[in-house]
């Protein structure tokens, strides 16, 4: 009997590869510059082409960064080390909500996804939340599935139509959660404005931020995704906002969503704050005064009652 000889994937353009793994077509120019990786080869035209085994190290490169490691620590390090990196040395950023007991919530959640059960899906979902109410069902379900998810992705244990409808699901219950929650009073205060940079298209982050902001009594407007910076400013007066909130992923260039969020700066009176949910270790570096970055979720609340105090205290 013949033995099979198993397909090679085909190489990935840099498109394809940003789509893939999530990481911006200008971050991989920069590491390949920086790091020597990737290292792609290229096709008659000298366009890039990623071959597989470089797609998937960079899939874990991804999921170490969305653990808070950076970049100059990770990206030269080979596939094998990468596979155990996380499990060996993990991130202080990560709580023990992201390693789930087996027949908790999250690991019967991951099971229903892997067998394409998606009304089951949807309903368990639903039961945590009302079991938990909005705040801990973010803290203690969203969060550490989204984890799980994610990493059983970058391993290649789960398609990325998998993890879509994951997303998608998330969004679904979140955005029916805070419709259905007491509205705050027109007075309350922080009143915050939510969205993300024009090229940041990943809103799942942004919206379990607003879920913990009306938890927490703030007078939330969402302006959804991709709001250009002059359209940001206009509605932070037009609803008297004193908070900006935004989001942003690696699949941002680290130095453009600098400059941007220095620019914003510029056009907000002083008093409009702007915070900043991210991981990127140049943001972190770099912020300058009025701009508050966030690394985790469970920042949030805290964060809120000192701005309270501060306002208490003027």
């Amino acid at each position: 009997m013949a033995e099979l000889v198993p397909l090679l994937a085909p190489p990935l353009t840099i498109a394809a590869v940003e789509r893939d793994t999530r990481i911006g077509k200008d971050t991989l120019r920069v590491w390949e510059r920086r790091y020597g990786f990737p290292n792609p080869d290229r096709d008659s035209n000298g366009e890039r082409l990623y071959p597989a085994d470089q797609v998937e190290r960079l899939r874990h490169v991804k999921r170490l960064l969305d653990a808070g490691h950076r970049p100059g620590r990770i990206v030269s390090l080979g596939l094998d080390v990468l596979k155990g990196f996380g499990d060996l040395a993990p991130s202080p950023a990560r709580t023990s909500a992201a390693y789930p007991e087996p027949g908790s919530d999250v690991t019967l959640l991951v099971d229903l996804l892997r067998r394409h059960e998606l009304l089951g899906f949807r309903r368990h979902l639903t039961q945590c939340l009302l079991r938990r109410g909005l705040g801990r069902f973010v803290t203690d379900v969203a969060l550490p599935l989204v984890h799980e998810i994610g990493t059983a992705w970058s391993r290649g244990q789960m398609d990325i139509f998998e993890e879509h409808l994951c997303s998608d699901t998330l969004e679904t219950v979140l955005r029916a959660a805070i419709a259905g929650a007491p509205e705050a009073d027109e007075s309350s205060t922080p009143r915050v404005l939510s969205s993300t940079f024009p090229d940041e298209p990943h809103g799942l982050g942004l919206l379990m931020a607003e879920a913990l902001m009306s938890v927490e009594g703030c007078w939330c407007t969402s302006l959804g995704r991709q709001t250009p910076l002059r359209d940001l400013v206009m509605a932070a007066q037009a609803f008297r906002s004193q908070i900006i909130v935004l989001s942003f992923t690696a699949v941002n260039n680290p130095n453009q969503t600098l400059e941007g969020l220095l620019e914003l700066r510029t056009q907000l009176p002083d008093h409009i704050e702007i915070w900043a949910g991210s991981a990127l270790p140049v943001l972190q570096r770099r912020a300058g005064p009025g701009i508050r970055l966030m690394t985790s979720m469970h920042q949030i609340a805290p964060a809120v009652a000192e701005w309270r105090k501060r306002q208490g205290d003027r």
